[in-house]
């Protein structure tokens, strides 16, 4: 269980140092998702570390600073680890995402299908048949 004074030690050093370091960390990673996990990340090291909770303010808060840019280095270069392909390991040919045209053709079918039967068929007739507005007129008159 963790003691009032600790927790209170910690309440006070995320009101002083959150804000800040969540700038800083936004600054440097462009992130804010990841920069809420690297104040959470760095005021938890701090709070397993009391002895840093010892020191003068201006210590702390440069402890702070320095913990939260370490774990952006950190972050970015086991990100390049994850992600590099080495030369030899490239395909041999890039295939093609086909995600959003297939995304776009259901669209398309439910948006016909709430069409009414009329209003398809002049639609089909007009994209599909390739039948200009003079020709829908007359055939549908």
């Amino acid at each position: 269980m963790v003691s009032v004074d600790r927790a209170s030690v910690l309440r006070e050093l995320h009101h002083l140092h959150a804000g800040v370091l969540w700038r800083y960390a936004v600054h440097l990673t462009r992130n804010p998702s990841a920069a809420d996990d690297i104040v959470q990340e760095t005021l938890l090291r701090a709070w397993r570390t009391p002895r840093i909770l010892d020191q003068d303010p201006a210590s702390i808060r440069s402890w702070l600073f320095t913990v939260a840019r370490n774990l952006v280095i950190d972050d970015a270069r086991s990100a390049r680890r994850r992600h590099e392909i080495t030369v030899d390991e490239q395909p041999d040919r890039i295939v093609e995402d086909r995600t959003d045209g297939l995304f776009d053709v259901l669209l398309v079918e439910e948006a016909l299908r709430s069409l009414s039967e009329d209003h398809r068929a002049v639609i089909v007739r007009a994209y599909y048949g390739g039948q200009n507005t003079a020709e829908l007129a007359a055939e549908l008159n």
